[in-house]
């Protein structure tokens, strides 16, 4: 993920938001991308816990006028969000008084009781867990951004699309078989974005190359599956002949391929 040009779309769209809660909030936040993509998910995990907490003040400041201060451990943190649900409908717009904190209880559950971020934990942290995770993060900002962006309604739509859009539509996957829609792609490229879709699992080369179309296994091989292989993008596995894209690779793709979140 491209977290320079994010980092500075999403400081300016929420700029409605004091500095001090408005930093924060995009760290943990794009700490639960980066992680959840590289499939670190105890560092996910940690993420979104320090981002919940984070959105809870900054709705306590908002709702309340005052806040649980940093450094200070939040202590029931349900408990936390029942006040913010329970405050005068005159406190504060409905979503930053009762939508918000009940999304910040299901991810702060999910992430305490999913063997997340701590240690013997009963469930096994996996990639759905963590997927689910990161998409609840999504919405939190994109209605963050929805009530607090300091650009055009046009501008900050387009943030909120490109934080949403996370099913890959430049992927298609029809009879078994996967094809890249998304146009003026080389070779190269087509096969990193299909890696990307399908992160979870190693792919078979002679699959990959039937998805991209190359007219030449043995080149797809050599030329573009090595190249890639040595400058780590992903990992080729000569005896299983099937490839699985790297960290590298994940972060190339959100940054070169995908929209990145950037305002021009």
């Amino acid at each position: 993920m491209n977290t320079k040009s994010n980092d500075l779309a999403l400081d300016t769209a929420l700029a409605g938001i004091q500095t001090a809660f408005r930093t924060k909030i995009i760290k943990s936040y794009l700490d639960i991308k980066r992680n959840c993509i590289e499939s670190h998910y105890e560092s996910a995990g940690i993420a979104v816990g320090k981002f919940c907490e984070i959105v809870l003040r900054l709705l306590q400041s908002k709702i309340h006028g005052k806040s649980i201060p940093f450094g200070e451990t939040v202590g029931n943190f349900a408990d936390e969000c029942r006040k913010l649900v329970t405050a005068p409908v005159t406190a504060g717009n409905e979503s930053e008084r009762v939508v918000l904190p009940r999304s910040l209880v299901y991810l702060y559950t999910m992430r305490n009781k999913r063997g997340i971020g701590h240690i013997g934990g009963d469930v096994d942290a996996n990639s759905i867990d963590v997927a689910t995770m990161a998409r609840v993060a999504d919405w939190i900002i994109c209605e963050l951004i929805r009530i607090n962006h300091g650009l055009s309604l046009e501008e900050a739509q387009d943030i909120v699309d490109g934080i949403s859009v996370r099913q890959l539509p430049d992927v298609w996957e029809v009879s078994g078989k996967k094809r890249v829609l998304k146009e003026g792609l080389k070779a190269r490229d087509e096969a990193l974005l299909l890696l990307y879709s399908t992160r979870c699992s190693a792919v078979l080369l002679e699959d990959l190359c039937d998805w991209v179309e190359h007219s030449n296994p043995s080149v797809f091989k050599n030329s573009i599956i090595k190249g890639l292989h040595k400058g780590r993008f992903i990992e080729y596995d000569a005896e299983t002949d099937s490839v699985v894209l790297s960290p590298k690779g994940a972060v190339y793709v959100e940054k070169n391929i995908l929209c990145p979140l950037k305002v021009e």
